[in-house]
């Protein structure tokens, strides 16, 4: 992998959404570190500055929200670019999610050219 590929850290708690998510932003030329939990989410967030965090809604620890509070209340990584996944897909979630201060918010499952593109956008700084 190139080590100047963009840094992308996904954090989801259920194995094969992690692994999907890797598999399909490597494939994309992104270079990406996994996160199992919202506490090591947080602690990678802060050591990598990533160039966008990819957080799963639900997950032990710190869900992706309680992630996102904590990076937006850092002046070091309040400006990281964070996508929200979540199973919860109602508008109120996704409302919920963007008031929290999330980039975007992509509902699960969602189809592997939505996340690729997404994050293109935003490494690109659209």
């Amino acid at each position: 992998m190139n080590d100047a590929a963009p840094l992308i850290l996904c954090a989801d708690d259920d194995p094969d959404i992690l692994a999907l998510l890797t598999l399909r932003l490597e494939r994309a030329g992104y270079r990406v570190v996994q996160a199992p939990d919202g506490d090591r989410a947080l602690a990678l967030a802060r050591e990598l500055s990533p160039a966008v965090v990819v957080l799963d809604v639900m997950m032990p620890r710190l869900s992706g929200t309680e992630v996102l509070a904590a990076l937006r209340a850092d002046a070091a990584t309040r400006e990281l670019r964070v996508i929200l996944i979540s199973a919860r897909a109602q508008e109120s979630d996704v409302e919920k999610g963007l008031a929290a201060g999330a980039d975007a918010y992509l509902a699960k499952p969602f189809q592997a050219p939505e996340l690729t593109d997404l994050v293109k956008r935003m490494v690109d700084g659209g």
